[in-house]
């Protein structure tokens, strides 16, 4: 059924989807389950780290052929976020990788290097699903969404990782996390619908025949704008708990003493 549902099979296909929701309690539940259900045979993710999702998909999707694993597996010095380690620990964790997914030898496809210097090794329309779970940054997102929906066949989908409601998910000492709302802009950009997920999720459905729409399964993403978020007073608010945390949640206790 999800390979190129007709329109009067639309509303099938988003129950399917939440069905496998409400079965999963985490987020290797939930693509194990669907991949199965899509049978995908050709798939990539990036954005590998140490390799446990890939470790978990492979394990419990048989359909699968081929999996591309994506990853730089280097330090790069533009990408201010927390996992981004030096050369060594990054020869560590793709050796960790290699060892997980040994078991599915003959179905693995490294590739070792950013989005924009491998994805092309990949034939256009020649997926069936796509896993994001690279830098989170606005330009991180941007590039991974936009160059690897090429290599989606019609009637494909794409999945990600990191929706989160907050562009401050690793605290204002850090770029900004992204995903959400950009993932929903491109969607609409490429007339596409997203589905938002349990477990801060995402999944975009290529369909040349289907308009956009956003389905939010959690209820927990009604604002798609920034303005909010990116209030000074909001940051400020941001810095000075960071900053001094225990003043701060002792401000909080007080606050909330006069309010009762």
């Amino acid at each position: 059924i999800f390979n190129n549902p007709p329109l009067n099979l639309m509303n099938i296909t988003e129950k399917l989807i939440r069905e496998t929701a409400a079965k999963s309690t985490n987020r290797y539940e939930f693509w194990s389950r669907f991949l199965n259900t899509l049978t995908a045979k050709r798939v990539v993710e990036l954005g590998v780290f140490r390799g446990d999702y890939a470790a978990r998909i492979l394990k419990d999707c048989e359909s699968i052929e081929t999996y591309y694993m994506l990853d730089p597996w280097r330090h790069l010095d533009d990408w201010e976020k927390p996992a981004n380690k030096d050369d060594d620990t990054f020869q560590k964790y793709l050796q960790e990788t290699k060892d997980k997914t040994e078991f599915a030898g003959s179905k693995r496809v490294f590739l070792q290097g950013k989005t924009t210097e491998v994805i092309d090794q990949i034939k256009d329309h020649e997926l069936d699903f796509a896993y994001i779970d690279g830098d989170h940054t606005l330009k991180g997102i941007c590039i991974d969404l936009i160059r690897v929906y090429a290599k989606i066949r019609d009637g494909g989908w794409i999945g990600g990782d990191d929706l989160s409601k907050t562009i401050w998910q690793h605290s204002t000492a850090f770029e900004p996390t992204l995903i959400f709302p950009f993932a929903v802009y491109f969607a609409e950009a490429v007339n596409a619908r997203i589905y938002a997920l349990p477990n801060a999720q995402f999944l975009i459905e290529k369909n040349a025949s289907q308009g956009f729409s956003f389905i939010d399964l959690t209820g927990d993403y009604k604002n798609v704008t920034l303005r909010s978020q990116l209030n000074p007073r909001t940051i400020f608010k941001m810095q000075a708990s960071e900053s001094f945390p225990k003043l701060w949640s002792y401000i909080v206790k007080i606050k909330r003493a006069l309010v009762r």
